[in-house]
Order: C-alpha cells, then sequence, then structure tokens
C-alpha cells in the first residue's frame, strides 16, 4: 500500500509540473515591447501630470510609459535622481498612497524572498503586491518583467529566491481568484495582459 502510495505522489508531482510548464508554452510570444508601452502609456490613456515609480532601478528609474514623474527604489538612494531607499523583504514602499499611474519591476521579482522569519513569519512578495496595489492609483498600471518557470534562468542565479510561473499571477493575484487572500493580500488586480518575452514572462496588471 505504501508503494502505490508513492507511485500516486510521484505522477500527481509529474502531472502538475507538466500543468505548469504548458501553461507557459501557452502564452502568446512579443518580441518587442514598445507598442504595449504605447498602448497603456500616459498619452493613450490621457493622463496629467502622471507619476510612476521604478523597482530596483539601478542607477536609473526608467519610464516606459513616458509619466511626467518618474520616482525609483533600489538599495541605494539617490535623491538628485529621485531614488529613494528601501529593502522590501521587511520594509514597505516609502510612498504615500494611490501616488502612481505606473509602478514597474524589471528582473526584481525574483529577488524577493516568498517568506523570512524576523522572527515572526512575513511573507515579503505577498507584502509587496500589497505595496504595489496601495500606492498605485485607481485605474493604475503595474508591469513585471521577471524570468519564468521553466526557463533555466529563473533558477541559475543564486540570489533569484522567488521563481514566478505562468500561473502565479493569475490565480494568485487577479481579481477571478485571488488566491494569495488566505497569506495577507487584501487587494486585487485585473489581468491586462501576459506574454513571453525572450526568457521572460511579461505581466500587466491594472488595480480595479
Amino acid at each position: 500500500m505504501n508503494f502505490l502510495k508513492k507511485i500516486r505522489r510521484y505522477y500527481k508531482t509529474v502531472a502538475l509540473m507538466y500543468r505548469s510548464i504548458d501553461s507557459f508554452v501557452a502564452q502568446p510570444e512579443i518580441a518587442d515591447l514598445n507598442p504595449l508601452y504605447k498602448q497603456y502609456g500616459s498619452e493613450a490613456l490621457n493622463l496629467q501630470n502622471s507619476a510612476t515609480l521604478d523597482i530596483g532601478c539601478g542607477e536609473s528609474p526608467r519610464n516606459p510609459f513616458n509619466a511626467s514623474q518618474t520616482y525609483g527604489l533600489d538599495i541605494r538612494e539617490d535623491l538628485s535622481q529621485n531614488i529613494r531607499y528601501a529593502d522590501l523583504t521587511v520594509e514597505p514602499l516609502p510612498f504615500d498612497e494611490n501616488m502612481f499611474d505606473f509602478i514597474t519591476a524589471y528582473d526584481f521579482l525574483e529577488h524577493v524572498p516568498r517568506v523570512v522569519y524576523l522572527p515572526e513569519r512575513r511573507f515579503s512578495f505577498i507584502q509587496l503586491m500589497n505595496e504595489i496595489h496601495r500606492t498605485l492609483k485607481p485605474g493604475g498600471i503595474f508591469l513585471s518583467r521577471t524570468p519564468c518557470y521553466p526557463i533555466s534562468s529563473a533558477f541559475t542565479d543564486p540570489t533569484h529566491v522567488n521563481v514566478i510561473t505562468a500561473d502565479t499571477f493569475q490565480m494568485y493575484f487577479d481579481d477571478k481568484h485571488t488566491w494569495a487572500k488566505m497569506y495577507g493580500f487584501k487587494g486585487s488586480f485585473k489581468l491586462k495582459l501576459q506574454a513571453v518575452n525572450d526568457t521572460h514572462l511579461v505581466t500587466i496588471l491594472q488595480k480595479p
């Protein structure tokens, strides 16, 4: 009987693995992100005095949606470039509620731990998604571009601690399933677009 249980567990595990691969393969491919930026940009949405935040911006915040004001967030503060400091493993976004029309995260979410103990348990990725929802204006856009399972770059870098799949956003953070609520997620997003760009998954979420 124990042997049969192990066989069933094995096949269940393999089935789940292939489901994730199938979800990835089913995503449309997009080679050029510029039409995407134009479709959801400030001009297309008729925004005035719009603001954008680039999380994990490095030395220069990105502004792909052509917002009027550009902010950055990193572990190195540079106020001359409008870059603020925060360690998002343990800290919130240092910005006001409903401040941004756009938030972007390029090659960043995979570096945010899912769970840490300080000693209290904290779901850092969930809390970051809460903060993104909090600081976006109603109708605001969040864009994520991150290496995705089963692409090897999602695992190769030893600082990648959060593996994103094609199901992560649409099952845990969308307004239809929102499975992340069981872990403390307080908002919901509309999944506007998801596609594969080279070795990365590009996802656009909108705050209702």
